[in-house]
């Protein structure tokens, strides 16, 4: 046709015209059915201006008849014709939307839905990677240096940077080593700080010797035999159960800094911090007991440690003594010893007797001589916390030693996650002092909580400073704190399946310092088994007070008091109401002992099948049945019980020649015509199983029971004691 060449806009716009031309007020009754003619022929007439089209026919196809009598007109003939096509009337109008065919000679194939792939979230690094590594960090370091250790962008750091209010012109600006810490504790990274040892002023220092070995080996009797006093006498038990720092000044006129540690097996974690901070350790091994397991573990924390050993060996004054037998034992361990071409010197040495103590002082100074031992003494002091521990009157107190720098007091200092002033520096007689030099152990006091055993004194520039660095390193402990619990309950969830149910003992410890207080928790915890959970809620340094019997039973605890003072009669009173346990103990066997048995006591125990008793087939009788209604032939085994005693509610086991035949409950047991629920050993008995009648002579019975099995509290010579299920 003619107007087939025309466009679509060409159309649009005739179509628009004819609308344009119509009469007015045309399309305000142009849905009636009477107007509808009048339209048309309207219409018609204007839509002469498209060559070849009947509009007459156009509009009055039976589909469009019926539509724009329902329909404004107005909406098709506006309609694009990719539009009418979609509402399905491109048959009648003839204006098919036109499909570009593909070239070539394939045709195109029809699009398969696209493929739904599964949401994978953009994985974020988490803080475990940082935590579980360390970031050494140093004073002068840049902000691109910390970057790179911590794998941060430096921008990330530039804002904590701000927040910290601190303001640096580049980032290759150096950072004081308290801002690098903090920083790096914000991105969740453990801290390491590298001290320079230089310094303006180097001078000699006397040696820090640590004392270790096997318990009741003599270690704190030789001790008191060098510094003419009696500390052992003292001691609960009369075992050491503390870590103490002196100074013993020699007959030469040197003087030599001691650390007494504990030889229990609890006491493992006070032995490794000694070893950490000691320059020399001193192995006492008794001449009539040889090497034991806590003479292995004093080995090695030295060995871990680079420390040098000199070897003790005590009590040789007693007639089963045998230092040979003591040195070959030392060299099967592997250490070198002097007499066999190493390089340890092995001094005899009797505590009670006092000999051979010259000998052991000639030794330890020849080897501070050999080490050279030097450190700085001017500039901010750097040394470690060997105990801490509550005063009633002076508040927090910690025992210090100096490593390095001079510690003054009135400076602001950061042990661990507390922070303080320095109010006053006591040495170890208890004068005051007013500095503290390297290798010298002191007592300060000011600190704003009690620190941990094991911690570093970090001297600060101000107040704010100290504050600041205080809150960081508790924000990180807490985090690293939850995240630990977090990642154990995920364990704990994932073996729930394969893990039976263990039952919970909540405890609460206190004790007189901190070292002891994580030296009986650690200990408390080794006690956990697979029926009895140890937890301990909350540990603290002081008496039991009324807070403790509070949480206790909130909690169902027993508290544990370790080498503290008896409660008030009062706070005795509210716990014996509440049904609190309260443990009090000096001594460190008896504590484990007693939590022992409490274990064993509260275990669940496992369920155990044992033979109670077994009965020998003497006889078969038959008794035959009257009616099935009132039951079939009945086999009865005449037995004899020939061990322990035969229950008719237990369950039966038929055995024949060591097989088992049959297994089963009784269902009747009777001696001499009478039903007896049970048959002791030597008395004979007529037996019936359910289900079971092929009884032979010969056969044995065997009554079986179930019986719960508890654990058991086992402590070794060596004073290691375990839970045995």
């Amino acid at each position: 046709m003619a107007w087939r060449g025309v466009g679509k806009k060409g159309l649009n716009a005739s179509l628009i015209r004819a609308l344009a031309s119509a009469p007015v007020g045309l399309s305000a009754g142009l849905n009636s059915s009477s107007t509808f003619d009048l339209a048309v022929k309207s219409l018609s007439a204007s839509f002469k201006c498209v060559p070849g089209l009947s509009f007459s026919l156009f509009l009055r196809g039976s589909r469009y008849h019926k539509i724009l009598k329902n329909e404004p007109l107005i909406r098709y003939f506006h309609a694009s014709p990719e539009l009418l096509a979609r509402k399905g009337i491109e048959v009648e109008l003839g204006l098919k939307v036109s499909k570009k065919k593909p070239k070539g000679k394939y045709s195109k194939r029809e699009r398969s839905p696209p493929v739904v792939a599964p949401y994978v979230p953009k994985l974020k690094r988490t803080n475990k990677s940082l935590q579980e590594r360390t970031v050494e960090i140093f004073d002068g370091m840049t902000l691109v240096e910390l970057a790179r250790r911590t794998g941060e962008g430096i921008g990330v750091l530039q804002d904590i940077l701000i927040n910290v209010g601190e303001s640096i012109d580049s980032e290759f600006h150096p950072l004081s080593i308290d801002i690098a810490e903090l920083i790096a504790m914000e991105v969740g990274a453990s801290v390491k700080r590298i001290h320079v040892s230089e310094g303006k002023e180097i001078l000699p220092r006397p040696p820090v010797v640590t004392v270790m070995g096997h318990v009741d080996h003599g270690k704190t009797s030789l001790l008191d035999s060098l510094r003419q006093t009696s500390v052992a006498a003292n001691e609960a038990g009369g075992i050491t159960q503390h870590l103490g720092a002196f100074v013993v000044s020699m007959q030469s006129g040197a003087s030599i800094t001691f650390l007494d540690t504990p030889g229990h097996a609890a006491f493992s974690a006070m032995r490794a911090r000694g070893a950490a901070v000691t320059d020399i350790v001193v192995l006492v091994v008794a001449a009539d007991d040889g090497v034991m397991p806590q003479t292995l573990e004093a080995i090695s924390h030295a060995k871990a440690a680079n420390v040098p050993i000199v070897v003790a060996v005590n009590k040789c004054d007693k007639p089963a003594a045998n230092s040979e037998r003591v040195k070959l034992q030392l060299a099967s361990e592997g250490l070198l010893l002097e007499d066999m071409g190493g390089d340890i010197q092995v001094v005899e040495v009797s505590a009670l007797k006092k000999t051979g103590l010259d000998n052991l002082e000639e030794a330890l100074l020849l080897q501070a001589e050999v080490m050279n031992l030097k450190a700085r003494v001017d500039g901010p002091a750097q040394a470690y916390v060997v105990e801490a521990r509550l005063h009633k009157g002076r508040g927090p107190l910690a025992t210090a030693i100096v490593k390095a720098g001079t510690l003054v007091c009135g400076q602001h200092v950061v042990v661990g996650s507390e922070w303080g002033r320095i109010r006053a520096i006591r040495d170890v007689v208890g004068n005051l002092a007013e500095r503290a030099t390297p290798a010298m152990p002191v007592e300060i006091e000011g600190l704003k909580g009690l620190p941990m055993a094991g911690d570093d004194i970090i001297v600060v520039q101000s107040e704010e400073r100290a504050r600041m660095l205080s809150a960081g390193r508790k924000k990180k402990f807490e985090r690293d704190r939850l995240l630990k619990i977090s990642n154990g309950r995920a364990e704990e969830l994932e073996q729930s399946e394969e893990v039976p149910q263990r039952a919970e003992m909540p405890i609460i410890v206190k004790a007189d310092v901190q070292g002891t207080v994580q030296a009986v928790t650690d200990a408390l915890r080794s006690l956990n088994s697979p029926q009895v959970f140890v937890n301990v809620v909350h540990v603290g340094v002081g008496p039991v007070c009324q807070s403790d019997v509070d949480l206790a039973q909130a909690c169902g605890a027993c508290i544990v008091g370790f080498n503290v003072k008896s409660p008030a009669s009062s706070i005795t009173m509210a716990a014996t109401q509440a049904g609190i346990k309260i443990l009090m103990h000096r001594v460190i066997y008896h504590l484990l002992e007693d939590i022992g048995n409490m274990i064993v006591e509260k275990a669940p125990g496992t369920f155990e099948t044992q033979v109670a008793g077994e009965a020998e087939v003497l006889n078969i009788f038959e008794i035959k049945g009257k009616s099935k209604a009132k039951g079939g032939d009945v086999k009865i085994a005449g037995c004899r019980v020939i061990d322990g005693c035969v229950s008719k509610t237990a369950t039966m086991r038929l055995l024949r020649s060591g097989e088992v035949v049959f297994e089963g409950p009784c269902a009747s047991l009777k001696q001499e015509k009478h039903d007896v629920e049970k048959v002791g050993k030597g008395n004979e008995c007529g037996l019936v199983l359910c289900n079971c009648d092929a009884f032979q002579i010969g056969d044995v019975i065997q009554c079986l029971e179930q019986v719960v099995r508890k654990p058991k509290f086992i402590s070794s010579e060596s004073g290691a004691v375990r839970i045995e299920c």
